[in-house]
């Protein structure tokens, strides 16, 4: 079993910075692929970001390429998602989510992921 923790979500204007961290446990962190999801309310959860297991390799959605970067470092076991000129359309509850069947990279889709955290929330907004 994988425990999957995030943190640090919050309040921040528009054009502003924020950096999510997930800490990952109960299972070898490097034989994970480690994705990011957000949902807003009353959508359905989307894809934002996956990066490979050895972190060499990552996938974004097309809303925040160029602005979101997802990264790893699995002596720590966590993931990051770094989240720069934000906007008020992402604002969501964002999911550290995690695969263990050894899917083939990138996987966007949330049957994709068998193990999810309880979420964080963002909110952009003046």
């Amino acid at each position: 079993q994988v425990q999957l923790v995030e943190s640090g979500g919050g309040l921040v204007q528009p054009g502003g910075s924020l950096r999510l961290s997930c800490s990952a446990s109960g299972r070898a962190f490097g034989h994970l692929l480690m994705g990011w999801f957000r949902q807003a309310p009353g959508k359905e959860r989307e894809f934002v970001a996956c990066i490979s297991w050895h972190g060499g390799n990552t996938h974004y959605a097309n809303s925040v390429r160029g602005r979101f970067t997802i990264s790893r470092q699995n002596d720590k076991n966590m993931v990051y998602l770094q989240m720069n000129n934000l906007k008020p359309e992402d604002t969501a509850v964002y999911y550290c989510a995690a695969d263990d069947t050894l899917r083939q990279y990138p996987v966007v889709d949330v049957p994709g992921y068998n193990h999810w955290g309880q979420g964080a929330q963002v909110t952009v907004s003046s």
